[in-house]
C-alpha cells in the first residue's frame, strides 16, 4: 500500500463575524474557554503529524490571533477581503514550504471537526480531485423574496460544508485560471475548472456559526470535566513591619522571609491551579535562583498560572485557601483578600474563599516561627464538542 501524500491545511480565519456580534469577531470568542480558532486549529493539528497549518487572519487581527493561538504550530499569513484572496494567500504559502500534496481547506467558523468526516474526505481523494462533506436540505426551500416564492424541490439539493479537501494541484489550478464571479467556496472553482470533485456525508458539528445564538448552542455542546488541584505553602518569619497575604499588606511584626514578596496564599493558590494542568510546581516555573523574581510581587505568579490555565481550554470556576498561623489575624482583611484574589484571577468574588485557622499553638506555626497555607483549586476543562 502506497503511503499518502504530505497533507497540510489552510484555516480562513480572516472575516470580521459582524453578524455574531460580541467585542471581537467570531472566531476570536471563545467556547469552553478557548477561542473558536483554537479549537478549530486543535482538530486541523489532531489530524496530521506532519503537515503544516496555514492560518489566513485579517488585518489587525495579528495580537488577537496570538493571544488565541498561544504557541501552536501554525504559519500566520495575511488574508484578504474575499475568501478567495485568503485562501490565494494560504496557497501561496504552502507553496514557499513545498510539502503538501493534498490540501484541507476550512471555516475557522466551523470549530469542531468530526474525524469521522476527515477519513472520508481523504479517502475520496484517493479517486478524485476534491472532496466535500454534505448535508441534506430537510427544510422546505422556496424563492426568497418579500412574498413566498416557488417552492424549491428538496430532492437532489444538499447544504455545502467544509473541511473540503483537494490535491493540491487542482486547488492551484483552479485559483490561477479563475476570471468568475466571486465564489462562496473553492469547490465550485476546482468544479469550474473540469477537475472532478465528489461528496461525502458531513456532519452536525459543522454547522458554522454566523449568530449569537449559535455561539451559545456551540458552547452548550461541550463536555467538560472538573479537574481540582492542591497547593501548600509555608515561610518563615524574618525582621520586617509587615506581611503581604493574598495580595494584602498585613502591619505585623515580622515579614515573610523568601525570594519573592513570601505571600504564601498567593503561593499556595498558584501551585493549586498549576496542578490542574498538571504543569509543575511553582518553584520550577519561577526558581528561587533566577534573580528576577528577588522581591517580586507574587501576583506575577498568579496571573502566570491563570493564562496557563486558560490556554489550555481551562475556566477557574473556584478557589479556597486556608491561612495557618497565630499572628497576624486574618479576619479583619479576609474581604480584602479576597476581593484581590478575584481581581487577579478575573472572578467573582463569591468564587473566592479565603479561611484561617491556628494550629493551637503545636507545631513551627503554633511557636510563631512562621506561616503556611493551603489552597484547593476547581477548574473546568473543556474535553469535546
Amino acid at each position: 500500500m502506497s503511503a499518502s501524500p504530505p497533507r497540510a491545511a489552510i484555516l480562513v480565519a480572516a472575516g470580521t463575524g459582524s453578524r455574531a456580534g460580541g467585542a471581537v469577531p467570531k472566531q476570536y470568542a471563545a467556547i469552553g474557554g478557548k477561542a473558536v480558532i483554537a479549537h478549530a486549529v486543535d482538530a486541523l493539528a489532531a489530524d496530521r503529524s506532519d503537515g503544516t497549518i496555514v492560518v489566513a487572519i485579517g488585518a489587525g487581527q495579528e495580537a488577537l490571533a496570538a493571544t488565541a493561538l498561544g504557541d501552536r504550530a501554525v504559519r500566520l499569513v495575511s488574508g484578504g477581503a474575499t475568501r478567495r484572496a485568503s485562501v490565494a494567500a494560504g496557497l501561496a504559502a504552502l507553496d514557499a514550504v513545498g510539502d503538501a500534496g493534498q490540501v484541507l481547506v476550512h471555516d475557522a467558523a466551523r470549530p469542531f471537526l468530526p474525524v469521522e468526516v476527515l477519513d472520508r474526505l481523504w479517502v475520496a481523494l484517493d479517486t478524485a480531485d476534491g472532496a466535500v462533506p454534505v448535508m441534506p436540505a430537510v427544510d422546505t426551500l422556496v424563492v426568497a423574496g418579500d412574498v413566498l416564492g416557488a417552492v424549491i424541490p428538496r430532492e437532489g439539493v444538499a447544504r455545502v460544508q467544509t473541511p473540503q479537501a483537494f490535491r493540491i494541484g487542482s486547488l492551484r489550478a483552479a485559483h490561477a485560471g479563475w476570471d468568475g464571479p466571486e465564489p462562496t467556496d473553492d469547490a465550485q472553482m476546482v468544479r469550474a475548472a473540469g477537475a472532478h470533485v465528489v461528496t461525502v456525508a458531513g456532519a452536525a458539528e459543522l454547522e458554522k456559526l454566523t449568530l449569537p445564538a449559535d455561539l451559545a448552542a456551540a458552547g452548550a455542546r461541550m463536555t467538560y470535566i472538573t479537574r481540582t488541584g492542591l497547593g501548600f505553602d509555608v515561610h518563615a518569619f524574618a525582621q520586617g513591619d509587615h506581611v503581604m497575604l493574598c495580595g494584602v499588606k498585613v502591619p505585623h511584626s515580622h515579614k515573610l522571609a523568601g525570594h519573592s514578596d513570601a505571600d504564601v496564599g498567593l503561593h499556595a493558590i498558584t501551585d493549586a491551579l498549576l496542578g490542574t494542568i498538571a504543569d509543575g510546581d511553582i518553584g520550577a516555573h519561577f526558581p528561587p535562583s533566577d534573580p528576577r523574581w528577588k522581591g517580586a510581587d507574587s501576583e506575577v505568579f498568579l496571573r502566570h498560572a491563570a493564562s496557563l490555565v486558560a490556554a489550555q481550554g481551562g475556566i477557574i470556576d473556584h478557589v479556597d485557601v486556608t491561612i495557618m498561623c497565630e499572628a497576624p489575624k486574618v479576619g479583619p482583611h479576609r474581604p480584602a483578600m479576597r476581593a484581590r484574589i478575584a481581581e487577579m484571577l478575573d472572578l467573582a468574588i463569591g468564587s473566592v474563599s479565603v479561611k484561617a485557622t491556628t494550629t493551637e499553638r503545636l507545631g513551627f506555626t503554633g511557636r510563631r516561627e512562621g506561616m503556611a497555607a493551603q489552597a484547593v483549586a476547581s477548574v473546568r476543562m473543556a474535553v469535546g464538542g
